[in-house]
């Protein structure tokens, strides 16, 4: 008899488990430079500290945040930068 095995899917917020890890993360995918990436990123963020928190502390509803942090969405600069305070990260530029 084969016996078949069920894989589960990878998980990426399993691993987002303190501010450093959510804050490597971030910065590995701002060096790429894809929009649509960051916003994948900002999302598998927001769900690991919890969705319900991060709008909180953004000051946005949580619909308005499910939706600036899904497939396709072209959130406002404002917006990435309430949710990336309120996920207690800082953006910076370096040379």
């Amino acid at each position: 008899m084969e016996q078949s095995q069920k894989l589960k899917g990878f998980d990426i917020t399993r691993y987002l488990d303190s501010e450093e890890a959510m804050a490597e993360y971030l910065s590995q995918v701002l060096e790429d430079g894809d929009h649509d990436e960051l916003i994948r990123a900002l999302g598998h963020i927001a769900k690991a500290k919890g969705m319900a928190t991060v709008a909180k502390e953004s000051g946005l509803g949580r619909e308005s945040l499910y939706k600036a942090l899904s497939e396709g969405s072209h959130p406002r600069f404002d917006t990435i930068s309430k949710v990336i305070s309120a996920l207690g990260l800082k953006m910076s530029v370096h040379t």
